[in-house]
């Protein structure tokens, strides 16, 4: 598997808390990495990006403003903000872009900033902040969210003083990300809790890293498995990290798979049968939004009624209608789907509205009868590498038509 993409996009912004030249390794190529590469580049980052390593060199930032450019094509863009005014005292950061479903406000990264001694105002779309020294402070977040406590953290860890996040968000690639700013010289206790103690420290310096596996694509593999796979026939999925996947495991194994689960690799075994199961999303450690779509698409296949209900998004649904193009039993109301199985589906247009969407139709597609095809691939191009060569080399029909390729 790939790198983690959410992993990656906090990992390249911790780069401008120290002067330096930094090598991270197993970065994927992709289109939210080459918009972050972007951006940064555009503050003066250097970034060479090759074989799947990322050498950033962040000596010569001269500038503190994230525009509205680069930012309105992806919500992770608001990373640069706690860095920029933790280290340079100073940021402009557009208000952000990314998938087209819902509202995700960003007052908690705002609000936990001020905690810090920020100031910020927001002026014509763009966030203004500026300060001096940081200092730390006890943050407790209404809600646990990945982008604000990667945010805060970021900036905590140059702040006077000893910063508490409660209700931190325990993600592994706030793990990860805690871990980096580990080993550029920071102080964090409780990493992989929900409960962060960081000390600050005057400065920090350039560390280099291995970005983890990316779960939600090994998952989105595993569902592929489940719902196209034949019975006696394993598919194998390698260089992952079975720890970090248990919700959706556990589910596939409800689901009727059987797995083989290694230290670094997951083997599904279809049962030709696929039965109903229902799902709720939550933070992690339980089943992630990210994977809602790929499972509403196993289910549309299943012999009797599943219900997912997402807690976390209560408008990412919208991929239902496309599926229901295919001849999915699906209605939604509010953030429930109630899900009545097929024999089968059949093959159709349909047009991607979001990445995760996306996976889920060509989900559907791999055993939809006839040809299914995607529109709007770019939105898979910003977190799956090459799925279609993937799923190609495990017996999959799938070819790419047209578009960028990355």
């Amino acid at each position: 598997m790939s790198g983690a993409k959410n992993a990656s996009l906090a990992l390249m912004p911790a780069t401008l808390l120290a002067p330096g030249t930094y090598t991270l390794q197993n970065t994927p190529t992709l289109r939210d990495v080459t918009t972050m590469s972007r951006l940064l580049e555009s503050m003066g980052v250097g970034i060479v990006h090759a074989d799947h390593t990322l050498t950033v060199d962040s000596s010569h930032v001269t500038r503190f403003e994230a525009p509205y450019e680069h930012v309105k094509k992806m919500r992770a863009s608001i990373y640069v903000l706690g860095p920029l005014v933790a280290r340079y005292g100073a940021a402009h950061v557009s208000l952000p872009g990314g998938c087209a479903w819902g509202p995700r406000p960003v007052n908690l990264h705002i609000e936990g900033l001020r905690k810090l001694g920020v100031e910020i105002k927001l002026d014509a779309g763009y966030i203004l902040a500026k300060a001096t020294r940081l200092r730390g402070a006890r943050i407790v977040f209404d809600v646990s969210s990945v982008g604000a406590t990667g945010n805060v953290m970021m900036a905590a860890v140059l702040a006077k003083g000893t910063t508490v996040i409660d209700n931190a968000a325990m993600e592994p690639e706030i793990s990860a990300l805690a871990e980096f700013l580990v080993r550029m010289g920071a102080r964090i206790n409780g990493i992989g809790s929900n409960h962060l103690e960081i000390e600050g420290v005057d400065e920090l310096h350039p560390a280099d890293c291995t970005t983890i596996p990316d779960r939600i694509e090994a998952g989105t593999f595993l569902v592929a498995a489940a719902i196209a796979g034949k019975k006696g026939s394993k598919v194998r999925v390698e260089r992952c990290n079975p720890g970090h996947m248990s919700a959706v495991t556990t589910k596939l194994e409800d689901a009727g798979a059987t797995l083989t689960i290694g230290e670094d690799f997951i083997e599904l075994e279809p049962s030709g049968e696929i039965r109903p199961v229902n799902v709720t999303t939550s933070i992690y450690s339980g089943f992630p939004t990210d994977m809602q779509a790929q499972w509403i698409a196993l289910m549309s296949l299943a012999g009797g009624t599943s219900i997912v209900t997402d807690t976390i998004y209560f408008d990412r649904f919208m991929h239902v209608p496309e599926l229901i193009r295919l001849g999915a039993n699906i209605t939604v109301k509010e953030n429930i789907a109630t899900v009545v199985g097929v024999e089968k589906l059949k093959g159709a247009k349909v047009m991607s509205t979001d990445l995760r969407a996306s996976a889920s139709l060509i989900l559907a597609g791999l055993i939809a009868e006839g040809t299914t095809d995607v529109l709007r691939v770019y939105h898979l191009d910003r977190g799956y590498e090459r799925i279609e060569k993937k799923l190609s080399g495990l017996g999959a029909d799938i070819q790419r038509v047209s578009g960028e390729e990355f």
